[in-house]
């Protein structure tokens, strides 16, 4: 089975779907990789590391399309609407597609790939149980952008994070509140205490007091009813406006008294609930600093400009859109092993066996036959439930 790996499109995007580490055991797996010439240049993976692990180099993007069983993706269609399009004619009928799609955002681009008789799977779609730990990218990518996002704080914030004690006097450590503790939010108090600043974390689930407490981080306690905040996949789940105006109120003032605040709350498929208002960041102290995590679905805080940093007050905003392509390397590193790890779940001896009966084929599986199998996104789009 020919595994085929394209160079991404999507306007800065610098990470690669697969490395040549990974390579090997995919051979073993019965599977050849084709790489389009450059595809891993970015991320520092050049096409001599993929031809010492057994990779063939393409000679044309086209050529991968073609000879290609299956195309593995950092970004699928959905997630690069604009230029995954010019892709989308080089699909053929039956040929697998793997990679993310923010498939629950943009319901739409499914519908385009089932046209094209792909068989799609979207790695976000993941289940939260033990045995896809291996192949879960958003933690992965969580992971990535929750360290980069204490350095980007770090540089940008006009104090030092550790306490110091000089001849010139004590230096007091930097306070900074990470709002939102999934993996990017506990990576960031990872990183922010090992620099030494003072951590508060806050999380709308109280099941996470203990992994924030284990970090060396304060909990911040507000007198919320969060009974109904987590799904049963681990997630989140989105609250009502009052429950959100209530949440500001009390966290205005742990707000005012932060140096840094770094956002992470985002509820999949939907819109970010705004957590830090205008009136908030206007009572930050001057050269106080924002990372909005949450930028690419709208931003936790009312004055991000996704994409964009801002200085508002004299608070600098930061909106990252793609952070963890800023660390290409280990982020396709990451990504790699999590693409690995579910095609060889997928792919036995060469031949690939679709369980639909298996949670994470179930869960993660957006077309087939030119029919969109995922029940919330055919849900999101409006069409009627599939017989078994």
């Amino acid at each position: 089975m020919i595994i085929g790996v394209v160079k991404e499109t999507y306007p800065g995007e610098q990470r690669v779907a697969l490395v040549p580490a990974v390579l090997p055991s995919l051979a073993k797996g019965g599977m050849e990789v084709l790489i389009e010439s450059k595809a891993g240049e970015q991320a520092g993976y050049p096409d001599s590391a993929y031809v010492e692990k057994g990779g063939k180099i393409a000679d044309s993007r086209g050529q991968v399309f073609e000879s290609s069983d299956c195309i593995v993706q950092v970004r699928l269609l959905g997630a690069n609407a604009k230029e995954g399009k010019e892709d989308l004619p080089s699909f053929r009928k039956g040929q697998m597609l793997v990679g993310m799609a923010e498939a629950l955002s943009n319901p739409q681009s499914v519908q385009d790939l089932a046209t094209q008789g792909v068989t799609s799977f979207a790695l976000e779609l993941m289940p939260r149980i033990t045995r896809a730990q291996s192949m879960d990218i958003l933690s992965s990518m969580g992971t990535v952008a929750g360290y980069k996002a204490v350095l980007l704080a770090a540089n940008t914030l006009p104090k030092m994070f550790p306490m110091l004690m000089t001849a010139a006097g004590t230096v007091t450590p930097a306070k900074v509140l990470i709002i939102g503790a999934g993996v990017a939010g506990l990576q960031a108090i990872s990183v922010a205490r090992r620099l030494g600043a003072a951590v508060e974390a806050y999380d709308i689930r109280p099941a996470v007091k203990e992994q924030i407490l284990s970090l060396g981080a304060k909990f911040v306690e507000l007198p919320l009813e969060t009974g109904d905040a987590e799904d049963k996949g681990g997630y989140a789940k989105a609250q009502d406006e009052a429950f959100y105006r209530k949440q500001r109120e009390l966290l205005g003032k742990v707000i005012a008294s932060s140096d840094v605040v770094i956002s992470t709350a985002a509820v999949p498929g939907k819109k970010a609930p705004i957590l830090i208002t205008a009136d908030m960041v206007a009572n930050m102290t001057l050269g106080s600093v924002i990372v909005d995590l949450a930028a690419e679905r709208g931003g936790n805080c009312e004055l991000t400009k996704p994409g964009e940093t801002v200085v508002v007050h004299g608070v600098t905003i930061h909106g990252p859109e793609n952070l963890s392509s800023t660390i290409p390397y280990h982020a396709s590193q990451m990504y790699a092993k999590n693409v690995a790890t579910f095609l060889l779940h997928l792919v036995k001896k060469g031949e690939v066996t679709l369980d639909m009966n298996d949670e994470i084929t179930k869960g993660t599986m957006m077309t087939q036959n030119a029919e969109i199998v995922q029940p919330q996104i055919r849900e999101i789009l409006g069409l009627p439930g599939l017989s078994a």
